[in-house]
């Protein structure tokens, strides 16, 4: 195989891991890849491209012996096993929430990464590139890691740690290529490779294939070969390249072991394709019964089980198994020696070890499987139940609660019975019982054949006949003498067991919930039943009218034990506590509580007895800490116990209240506190103050506070660093909580001082939050409310709007005034009524209200105008009883004010009608398209009526992220451009009538129109004022267009009639997408059927029409 060709493999099988990691994640997914780059041979300056591995391995083994290059090389292996986690945790699609930074004070980072030289480095490849004080870290704006580069890095990182790993193992195929880079390993490597591969020809030595190419040797007649036994199986080895357990042994190769892997490169060779391999046959050897793992070198004839050291170290350091007689397996052998890979990072431990050293995953821990129920791996803290007595224990533990059996171990097997006919041992707790006992005298199971045990012999061998059921008889049969005796049908004990366990526990759990619906605990009720459980007696009632009684009568048995005790004491009673009071008792008696005597009696389980004992026992555990913290008064400790409920806490508390009460005059009444200063040379007693004051979680925080307030040229309160200091404990992350700048005034302030809306991230001061909504509430409309740094939310989104004003108020309530919060909510009530069919706008003053009549003519109740509730115009007598349209049809040919006006006064009243809130506007369209309703603040296109939209619209296949509205092929916006004569000639073509002169004799030079215009930053209603032309009827050229587009849309003509080529093309490219031209299709047919499909798109159905 040439060099080019091995380069070729290199690539192929590089570019396939790379997919496979970046996609994943997983170490695993890649290790037969990463065998096989390992395995090629070629020049490390050749084979890595990103890491300089030749001179990382230069750096850590320069200048030693074998064995200090040996301890380096294993040092680099365990470093480049850390730096291949980091890899692939940012590969991994469930990446760490810390996946930004990597900490320098992180001690396996220390002891790993920062060991060896060139390490660092490594991360820089990932992208940590930004230097920090304690650590690096991706830079600020970068958001995801480049998973391919890290892919590429992590990957070459996971060859060169396998190809370092074989040479510590001495299995690497080409070590030939370390020759002048680790001189110190070469003698080792020859040797060992000289042993382990097989022997070639000298003249191909020059080909890069490893090992070289095997002559297969010839075999001899088989009747020349003497006669030999069967051969055993071959047993389980090391494999002969990666030194891992192999499965196959090729007998051509001089029977050398190898892995399923292994086997596969080495025999892809043209010379060794036709090899024949024998399977290895693994030899069953003896394992643990508890881990499963090691092997048998302890045999325990006591509770017959055959244990390895480890656990039979823990399994009989119970106190009740110390004395089993124990037998050393000399046969048996010690833990192996070799190392386990994980399963999850693909790491080598070694065989003692439990935990991987890499991930702390334990040792049969299974894989984890990237994207699975879009969950990231199971955490190793959660609970387990025990296999042998199904205790449910904490995650942390490594034996059980219960039976102390480790974490994996299996149920114990059943030991056999033993051969004496007197004796059965039970399968459930081993305990040796008795013939013809049926049941374990120890946990009362039944035995594993009950019925051969208990039955004698003749009855042993007749089969059991069914039970029948017969009606019940009140009269005594007779025995028939005469008939052969039947054995009475035996009684399944362990079901009747069974059965009666789950009645009784059916009936505690409904005695337990029925308890805690009135507030009892479940170990009262376990103490109760076991004082009222033979009777009929609620738990719960005998707990109200009866414990209290007990508790009295334990605190008496309790005290007149305790007196009995002291010399000289004629067993006077005791002082009692008995519903908050106490009762009277002789000098020097014990002074007890009921609540004392209550935890003592639910310890005791509901018995008396030993209830009054455990309460002496409390009770002098409690004193003797008194004492200890150096309260020698026997009366004082002894009351503070009984006001505490005996509670240690209280207790101390009580007594230690009079000691403190001279402190507390002299620090906090006699003279005022003088406040903190940063500067003051007692630093400690400082430290203290803050600790005392501002409830600071820790000493260091303290000190930080104060080292911030020391600094120069800085202006913080020692509130607003007290407020950071408690929300992290970085330095720079707390400069920049006390340094945020207000994006309205650019002025710096606390992060604690400003205020965020939660439409986005902006952050303003409290002053500019307050001045933006006081001004916006008092002098613009209530869609005007939104962020003053991004103008969020959009205000045409109706459903952002309601959540948005919800939030809002909560916030203006605490920083307006009141009289402009309540101006918020009269608006935000505007505005909710505005979506009222029935609400109406007047058209004379800018009031509005709820119309519930059915006539068309309405009177504002604010300024007592009549107008109409259909067009919005002012009420005139000659509208009664006829139609919006017939009216302004009556007023063009009688009014002579209208006539004047002429198609000024036609365009007014054909004027703009917001879509949303349906006010209309007498003015012209005008020559921006954009307008913005003064009503309701809805945004739209005045010629098509279709919303503007700041962001992303909801179309799916729009991809404009600006201000936009999607416009019809009939909407002004885009006849406008056209010519006056060409709206005329579309117009002709459908035999429209259109006007060109004045209809009265004057002719004005300026256009009279109305429109909207922006003076001065505010929106004005004023004459347009353009030039007028001859034959425009006495209009500008802009509002004579729109005149004739009106009567375009009125009649619903489509203008595509009139399209050029470059017109249609576009076209087609906006309604239509990307419409392709037909092979051999001739130019002017594609041209009609472009038309024609362009037609077929209806025209806007927002755009405004004659009824």
């Amino acid at each position: 195989m040439s060099g080019s060709a091995e380069s070729v493999q290199l690539e192929e099988v590089r570019q396939r891991a790379r997919s496979l990691l970046s996609s994943s994640g997983l170490a695993q997914d890649v290790k037969a890849e990463v065998l096989t780059l390992a395995s090629i041979s070629l020049p490390v300056s050749e084979k890595y491209r990103h890491l300089t591995a030749e001179e990382m391995l230069k750096e850590n083994t320069a200048g030693r012996n074998s064995l200090e290059v040996s301890e380096s090389l294993s040092r680099l292996v365990k470093a480049l096993s850390i730096l291949e986690k980091y890899g692939c945790n940012l590969t991994s699609p469930t990446r760490p929430r810390y996946w930004r930074s990597v900490k320098h004070n992180n001690p396996v980072f220390r002891t790993t990464v920062d060991a060896i030289k060139g390490g660092r480095r490594v991360l820089f490849l990932y992208g940590y590139t930004n230097q920090q004080i304690d650590g690096l870290s991706f830079p600020d704006e970068v958001t995801e890691p480049n998973c391919d580069v890290v892919a590429a890095v992590t990957l070459e990182v996971m060859t060169l740690r396998t190809e370092v790993d074989m040479l510590l193992k001495g299995v690497h195929p080409h070590p030939e290529c370390f020759k002048d880079i680790i001189p110190g390993l070469t003698l080792q490597q020859k040797e060992q490779t000289d042993e382990s591969t097989l022997s070639g020809d000298d003249g191909q030595g020059d080909k890069p294939q490893a090992p070289p190419p095997l002559v297969k040797p010839t075999p001899l007649p088989r009747q020349a070969q003497p006669s030999k036994p069967p051969a055993a199986p071959p047993a389980v080895g090391q494999c002969n390249l990666c030194g891992g357990s192999s499965t196959l042994v090729c007998p051509s190769c001089d029977d050398k072991p190898f892995c399923d892997a292994c086997d596969d490169l080495f025999h892809r060779h043209p010379s060794r394709a036709n090899h024949k391999r024998d399977k290895i046959q693994k030899t069953q050897t003896e394992n643990c019964s508890i881990c499963g793992i090691s092997s048998v070198s302890i045999h325990c004839s006591t509770c017959i089980q055959r244990l390895c050291l480890n656990c039979d170290r823990l399994f009989h350091s119970h106190p009740d198994r110390r004395g089993h007689s124990r037998t050393n397996l000399a046969a048996a052998s010690g833990a192996s020696l070799s190392t386990w890979e994980c399963a999850h990072c693909t790491t080598e431990n070694e065989m003692r070890a439990v935990l991987c050293t890499t991930c702390d995953r334990p040792r049969l821990a299974t894989p984890a499987i990237a994207g699975q129920d879009g969950s990231g791996p199971t955490s190793q803290n959660t609970e387990w139940q025990c296999k042998s007595c199904t205790v449910v224990n904490q995650g942390s533990s490594i034996l059980c609660e219960v039976c102390e059996r480790p974490r994996l171990a299996t149920r114990p097997p059943v030991p056999p019975a033993p051969e004496s006919g007197s004796k059965w041992t039970c399968q459930f707790c081993t305990f040796m019982n008795s013939k013809p006992s049926a049941v374990c005298d120890m946990c009362s199971l039944p035995s594993k054949d009950a019925s051969a045990v208990s039955a004698p012999q003749p009855l042993q061998q007749q089969p059991l006949q069914p039970l029948q059921q017969q009606p019940p008889s009140f009269t005594k049969e007779q025995p028939n003498l005469g008939a052969k005796p039947q054995p009475r049908p035996r009684v399944n004990l362990e079901l009747k067991r069974q059965k009666t366990m789950r009645d009784d526990g059916l009936a505690l759990i409904h005695q337990i919930r029925e308890a805690e619906k009135r507030g009892v605990s479940p170990e009262e009720v376990y103490a109760a039943l076991s004082m009222c459980g033979s009777s009929s007696i609620n738990p719960c009632d005998w707990l109200t009218s009866e414990l209290p009684h007990l508790l009295d009568e334990i605190c008496a048995m309790a005290a007149s034990v305790q007196l009995t005790c002291r010399p000289g004491n004629g067993g006077s009673a005791l002082p009692v506590e008995r519903d908050g009071q106490e009762q009277n008792a002789a000098p020097g008696g014990m002074k007890l509580s009921r609540a004392e005597a209550k935890l003592a009696w639910l310890a005791a389980g509901g018995n008396k007895d030993k209830a009054v004992r455990q309460l002496l026992r409390d009770r002098q555990v409690k004193m003797r800490e008194l004492h200890s913290l150096g309260f020698q008064d026997t009366s004082q400790c002894e009351e503070a116990l009984r006001q505490s409920g005996g509670d240690i806490k209280g207790a101390l508390s009580l007594l230690q209240r009079p000691l403190m009460e001279p402190f507390h005059q002299r620090i906090w009444l006699d003279q005022a506190e003088p406040p903190i200063n940063p500067k003051h040379p007692d630093k400690q007693r400082m430290c203290r103050r803050l600790l005392a004051l501002y409830d600071l979680p820790s000493w260091g925080r303290c000190e930080l506070a104060l080292s911030l307030l020391q600094e120069p040229d800085v202006n913080y309160s020692l509130e607003d660093v007290v407020q950071a200091v408690k929300e992290s404990h970085d330095r720079e992350f707390i400069r920049r909580l006390l340094n945020t700048e207000c994006p309205v005034c650019l002025s710096i302030f606390p992060r604690s001082k400003m205020q965020s809306l939660t439409s986005c991230q902006c952050s303003v001061c409290h002053e500019c939050f307050r001045q933006h909504f006081t001004i916006a509430v008092r002098d613009k409309h209530i869609r005007d409310m939104v962020c003053p740094a991004c103008s969020e939310p959009d205000i045409n989104d109706p459903e952002q709007l309601d959540s948005y004003f919800s939030t809002l108020d909560i916030q203006l309530r605490d920083c307006l005034e009141p009289e402009v919060y309540e101006l918020f909510h009269k608006k935000l009530t505007e505005h909710a009524l505005m979506k009222d069919p029935k609400f109406l706008w007047c058209c004379h003053c800018t009031s509005g209200f709820i119309n519930d009549g059915n006539q068309l003519k309405v009177t504002c109740p604010s300024c007592r105008k009549s107008f109409c509730a259909q067009c919005k115009k002012p009420w005139e007598p000659q509208h009664q009883d006829v139609s919006c349209e017939q009216f302004q049809l009556w007023k063009r040919e009688n009014d002579p004010e209208y006539q004047r006006q002429g198609l000024a006064g036609y365009l007014r009243d054909n004027g703009i009608t917001c879509p949303e809130c349906k006010f209309q506007y007498a003015l012209t369209k005008g020559g921006c398209m954009h307008f913005t309703c003064s009503q309701c603040r809805h945004q739209f296109c005045s010629g098509c009526n279709n919303p503007y939209y700041k962001m992303e619209c909801k179309i799916p296949q729009c991809k404009f992220p600006g201000l936009h509205a999607h416009h019809p092929r009939d909407c002004l916006f885009y006849l406008r451009d056209w010519d006056a004569d060409r709206l005329q000639a579309l117009l002709q073509r459908s035999g429209v009538p259109f006007n060109t002169d004045t209809s009265n004799e004057t002719q004005s030079d300026a256009c009279g129109v109305m429109e909207q215009k922006d003076e001065g930053g505010q929106t004005a209603d004023s004459p347009c004022g353009l030039q007028t032309q001859p034959g425009q009827a006495g209009l500008c050229m802009k509002h004579y267009r729109e005149y004739l587009v009106s009567l375009i849309n009125d009649h619903s003509l489509d203008p595509a009639v009139l399209y050029e080529t470059q017109e249609l093309d576009v076209a087609c490219q906006r309604y239509l997408g990307d419409l392709k031209k037909g092979d051999g299709e001739d130019d002017n047919a594609f041209r009609a059927r472009q038309l024609k499909k362009l037609m077929e798109v209806p025209l806007g159905e927002k755009v405004p029409r004659s009824k």
